[in-house]
């Protein structure tokens, strides 16, 4: 899909960002306001700088100050000065509120020095000028413009944009920037782009981020290993965790065990009740089961679990140490579901039909128990309105069933407005050989498992069973596309209107991010991939475009905002875990909108501040020193030059150099470095290739074999491959094992490596695990690829 270009200012910081994209690909609209935010729809409607009334840069308040501002002006003139320059004054004025204020008053970014006029298109700056030049010193207190003012050239040059396409008026008018303005923007095949926000980093398989809805809005991260761990508003971590019974947690640091601690959640009445629940491992004797148990919150540190509170509720014996289900949540009703896993192993082997279709097995189920008013009696009632409560071959604790291994099931707020869908519980079901699936969970239903793998039958004889009536997922995908779904959340939070309502989930093995919108007609469900956002889209203070590959778990903190957690290393024990949160850079609420009071926590750990460490990648602002420097004449040549050329295979790490003064065009292209010829490359060379190789540390893995060049596929690419091609590269780490065809796809080679598994000490890809040398069933919109560097963790 064509895209506008960025507008490009010479003097900014942004400069080694347009020498990337002038070359070698553009980038797409990026909105931005003068407080370095997306823009917004105004809760009241502007009265003064109308032209933004809809969709701008300006509240009510910000439009009234705007408005005294124009009449503070405008009392230095006469009834003739009035009528001939009030318009003027006012558009100037009120570009602040354009949704493209950022490039208007190129402050593209938070270092650049902003203007305080806005860029003016050449015929508007002359009509400008020859009617009210007067108006300039009441406008701009520039001490250069004050000097430029007298000559209409120097004047008009001096508010020029380096990109036409921004200076007003012209922008008003231009149909490629306004087209999708405040809309989720989405490339040519529907992949929606997205950005993150670092939030917490080393943490070790975070696979469980709950708030406790007690008005604090602090947020609990658990970790696998069986600690969790206090996060406040600001982000900063409690240094004493809230709960550690990693003793009692049965796990190992083998990448992709399932076992550990699984689910967390709060009593909905925690705030009075100071209940919570987990879901996890254990080995009694020579057994091991999941265990559900009740723990209180300490009376004398309300950031601290009483480890001596621990009741156990239900303990479930476990056949297998895979498919171990692992979630727990309270529904809108009050009362607490339980997901459980088959029983692990391969098919459900487990008697006649399975346990999953076993109603007297407590796997395979989802379970639903009452735990209100149990200080005492039983631990747990069963709700009266259970579906098999009165059945003898069932569990009365029973609430559905033939589920596979649900992993991250949510409750659905509902919309903000109406109500629509609030109370849904949705669950991401784990398939076998083909299929994963997203459910919405009913009483009482049959879904499948089994018989049935998504929309596909599994047990042939089982599935031609008339009496299954079974029903069926709301979405399922092949393993062409993920291997391992993580269900999510579906957004009912405050701050991105635009992702009301929109299912957000992922894949474990594939690292894909993917939604789904209800067509509220049909009752079916629109799928598109989420992608994160290339060029400019994400270059917003504090936002980042990349996440590490493997998702394990989506959240909602207390407003209902998303996040999802995943890690570079799949084990227990690697502290390579971030938490992310899900930003739409297309549209923000208005400000005030998502204001809400914080009850105060009284805390007695020490605070660890927190401390970004993920960055934007494809996107590299220099610092204000690298701002001033000037280039050698012929600058951009230059830069060519020292771009790495394809058949390298080692990275050539160019220095960035920025101008202030305007590009010297050329025609020639970029030439390679002189020296002798090189031989062909031995087998087992890689190089980096596509969208991004030019910065020599991430691109496209291509590989050398068989006397040609060829292409990995990613359906197992991981951090460990990564890692084998970066310090063949020369570089000490991977930071990113990308997928996707994320730097372009190579469709002039040949794909030569699929199913690649390193162990990470292997001297090239060819060493590894691979399904044969030219030998693959996927296709290049899966070209693997890294992005490489030089720090260790």
């Amino acid at each position: 899909m064509r895209r506008p270009r960025a507008y490009i200012q010479w003097r900014s910081p942004f400069i080694i960002l347009c020498l990337v994209t002038l070359r070698f690909a553009p980038v797409s609209l990026h909105p931005q306001c003068l407080d370095f935010k997306p823009p917004f729809r105004p809760q009241q409607e502007l009265q003064f700088c109308s032209m933004y009334k809809e969709f701008g840069c300006c509240d009510y308040a910000k439009d009234e100050h705007i408005m005294a501002k124009f009449y503070r002006i405008m009392e230095h003139f006469d009834y003739h000065g009035y009528a001939s320059c009030a318009s003027y004054v006012q558009e100037l004025l009120c570009q602040v509120c354009s949704p493209y204020a950022a490039h208007l008053f190129d402050a593209e970014d938070a270092s650049t020095p902003v203007r305080t006029i806005p860029g003016l298109c050449p015929d508007y700056c002359a009509q400008l000028w020859k009617k009210c030049s007067s108006t300039i010193g009441f406008l701009s207190d520039d001490p250069h413009l004050a000097k430029v003012k007298a000559d209409q050239a120097l004047f008009c040059q001096y508010l020029q944009l380096g990109d036409t396409d921004y200076c007003y008026p012209h922008i008003l008018s231009n149909s490629q920037l306004s087209q999708n303005l405040g809309r989720v923007q989405s490339d040519g095949e529907g992949c929606i782009h997205l950005c993150l926000q670092e939030v917490a980093n080393g943490l070790r398989n975070p696979l469980a981020m709950v708030h406790a809805n007690d008005g604090t809005h602090r947020f609990f991260v658990a970790e696998q290993l069986g600690v969790v761990w206090t996060y406040l508003p600001d982000r900063s971590k409690l240094e004493a965790p809230f709960l550690n019974i990693s003793r009692a947690v049965l796990t190992s640091s083998w990448e992709g065990d399932e076992r550990g601690f699984l689910g967390l959640t709060f009593h909905p009445l925690y705030k009075y009740n100071g209940k919570l629940y987990v879901y996890y491992s254990v080995e009694v004797g020579f057994d091991e089961r999941i265990r559900i148990s009740e723990f209180h919150v300490s009376q004398h540190d309300m950031n601290l679990v009483d480890h001596g509170s621990e009741r156990v509720l239900l303990e479930i014996d476990e056949p297998a140490s895979n498919h171990n289900g692992g979630q727990v949540l309270f529904g809108d009703d009050g009362f607490l579901y339980i997901f459980t896993g088959d029983g692990g192993m391969a098919g459900d082997p487990f008697g006649k039909y399975g346990n999953a279709q076993n109603k007297s097995s407590l796997l395979g189920k989802v379970l639903r128990i009452d735990v209100d008013n149990n200080q005492r009696g039983p631990l747990y009632r069963i709700p009266p309105d259970n579906p098999f409560l009165r059945r003898r071959d069932a569990r009365p604790e029973v609430y559905a069933y033939g589920v596979r291994n649900m992993w991250r099931c949510s409750v659905d707020r509902g919309d903000p407005r109406t109500g629509q869908g609030k109370g849904r519980i949705f669950c991401g079901d784990v398939g076998q050989n083909k299929f994963e699936e997203i459910d919405i969970i009913e009483k009482g239903r049959n879904y499948g498992w089994r018989a049935k793998e998504g929309f596909s039958c599994y047990d042939k004889k089982l599935c031609a069973n008339g009496s299954l009536d079974d029903v069926l997922p709301i979405y399922a995908y092949p393993h062409k596309m993920g291997k391992s779904v993580t269900g999510g959340y579906v957004y009912r939070g405050c701050e991105y209107p635009n992702l009301n309502g929109m299912y957000m989930f992922g894949d474990f093995m594939s690292g894909r991010l993917m939604s789904l919108q209800e067509d509220r007609h049909t009752g079916l469900w629109e799928y598109h991939e989420v992608c994160m956002g290339v060029g400019l889209t994400c270059a917003f203070p504090g936002l980042i475009n990349n996440y590490h590959q493997y998702i394990i778990s989506f959240a909602e903190d207390e407003a209902g905002e998303l996040y999802f957690m995943s890690t570079g290393v799949p084990s227990a024990t690697s502290p390579s875990g971030v938490v992310y949160k899900v930003v739409d850079p297309s549209r923000r609420a208005a400000p005030q909108q998502c204001n809400y009071d914080l009850l105060p926590v009284r805390v007695k750990s020490k605070l660890l501040e927190f401390r970004p460490q993920e960055t934007l990648i494809g996107v590299e602002l220099p610092t204000q020193s690298q701002a001033e420097l000037y280039p050698t004449e012929d600058w951009l040549q230059e830069l060519f030059d020292e771009l790495p050329l394809p058949e390298l295979t080692t990275p050539l790490m160019p220095t960035t150099t920025t101008t202030t003064r305007p590009p010297r065009h050329t025609k020639r292209k970029g030439r390679r470095r002189k020296g002798k010829q090189r031989a062909p490359p031995g087998d087992g060379a890689v190089r980096l290739a596509g969208e991004g190789h030019e910065l020599g540390d991430r691109g496209r893995v291509e590989i050398y074999a068989g006397g040609e060049w060829g292409t990995v596929c990613d359906d197992l690419w991981t951090s460990r491959n990564a890692e084998v091609v970066c310090r063949q590269l020369g570089f000490r780490s991977a930071l990113k094992a990308a997928k996707h065809s994320e730097f372009g796809q190579g469709w002039s080679l040949r794909i030569l490596l699929d199913d690649v598994q390193c162990t990470g000490a292997e001297a090239s890809l060819l060493d590894c695990t691979h399904t044969g040398l030219g030998t693959h069933n996927c296709d290049h919109h899966e070209d693997a690829g890294v992005v490489c560097g030089n720090t260790v963790e």
